[in-house]
């Protein structure tokens, strides 16, 4: 099996070391001339390498060189190209991010688990809440809010009592951080295809940020967030270790 892989790692000594014996090994191409990625760190520096290299159209097959591993295989030197042969692909699509800040400012960005929105000062964030176009909650009083992927279910959502989506289902999770008022409200589950914006009400007194995975915007006006399904990010699993699988494990330990 001849096939050319880029190794990609974190910045970390345990990923870096473990580049310089897998080259050594499998040799190493540029990432647009590979026809897989080995992507070496944690969940972190795997959505950074799904973002950077998802011009090229090539899957990623990540190993755990980091903290969190989720997203990513377990570590190992050996067999690594009967390992990819063998992996399970996921396709999924990124969350894009249009934000305006108050000083009129446009911000774009893609995300893979979640676009999330938090308050950045001692009062509760004031949130007016729009989907294509509708005005669906005009006063949600809270620390944040956040539009979350089926991949990125068991991310930052799971944490703040989100569902947990399974892969390929044709839904988002609309999911509100401690909130306040409606002390009672438990988020939503959405369309795939829905528009949602927020507007940030009293944003002088509450300032807000929003962040869409690691790339963040402070002092916004309002944000608008869909799921950009010409874009497909193309993710590489150990057999019988794919999202499914983690997601269905995630919900019974």
């Amino acid at each position: 099996m001849s096939v050319r892989i880029a190794f990609l790692a974190s910045e970390g000594v345990t990923a870096q070391e473990a580049r310089t014996k897998l080259v050594a090994l499998y040799g190493n191409v540029e990432p647009q001339a590979a026809d897989v990625i080995v992507a070496l760190g944690g969940d972190g520096f795997m959505l950074k390498t799904l973002l950077q290299t998802q011009a090229f159209s090539v899957p990623v097959y990540a190993m755990n060189r980091g903290t969190v591993g989720f997203l990513v295989n377990s570590f190992s030197e050996e067999n690594l190209l009967q390992r990819i042969e063998l992996a399970e692909e996921e396709i999924i699509n990124p969350l894009s991010m249009r934000a305006m800040d108050r000083s009129g400012d446009l911000h774009q960005a893609l995300a893979i688990n979640e676009v999330s929105l938090l308050r950045t000062g001692p009062q509760a964030a004031k949130l007016k809440i729009s989907v294509d176009g509708r005005p669906r909650l005009t006063d949600l009083v809270c620390d944040g809010a956040m539009v979350a992927t089926p991949a990125g279910s068991t991310a930052y959502n799971y944490s703040a009592h989100g569902p947990i989506l399974p892969i390929g289902s044709e839904v988002l999770a609309l999911t509100a951080v401690a909130a306040f008022r409606p002390r009672r409200w438990r988020g939503a589950l959405l369309p795939k295809n829905a528009e949602i914006r927020f507007d940030v009400l009293e944003p002088e007194k509450r300032p807000v940020m929003a962040e869409g995975d690691s790339a963040a915007v402070r002092d916004i006006d309002w944000v608008e967030v869909r799921s950009e399904a010409k874009i497909e990010h193309r993710i590489l699993f150990d057999p019988g270790h794919g999202l499914n699988e983690r997601l269905t494990s995630e919900q019974f330990t």
